[in-house]
């Protein structure tokens, strides 16, 4: 076995996009995400923070343990870029453990959204097409 395959192997598979409102109980736990909103609240003793996107008539909020990418510099009202696992917590909704926290302020949403969704047609279509070779 080749030592790139050796390597690919060891390598957690990348993170899926999620829109924040898509981010609830029913993401396996552990499994990595990416998503991204509005950082409305940030508590540093607690090593919290929350992002916030608006979709259709609904406010949807994301919790963020931030615990492994302190010190950061929350700036509250700009739009952050978060990877991480998700973690179910007893009586809460889900958390995602933030391995990376970027401010994005400035950044297209509808066109990040309109990536996301042609991604998404993308790794549809592959995987039909693999089905259909493997049949």
């Amino acid at each position: 076995m080749s030592a790139h395959r050796q390597l690919c192997e060891m390598l957690p598979s990348a993170a899926v996009y999620y829109f924040p409102w898509e981010v609830n109980s029913s993401v396996p736990e552990g499994e990595a995400l990416r998503t991204f909103g509005k950082l409305c609240s940030y508590n540093l003793v607690r090593s919290e923070a929350v992002l916030t996107a608006q979709h259709s008539s609904a406010q949807h909020r994301v919790c963020v343990n931030t615990e492994f990418v302190e010190p950061f510099q929350a700036q509250l009202g700009s739009r952050y870029l978060v990877v991480g696992e998700v973690e179910h917590r007893e009586g809460e909704g889900p958390v995602l453990k933030a391995r990376i926290l970027t401010c994005v302020e400035g950044m297209n949403v509808p066109l990040l959204e309109e990536a996301i969704q042609e991604q998404r047609k993308y790794f549809s279509k592959r995987q039909e097409r693999m089905g259909n070779s493997t049949s």
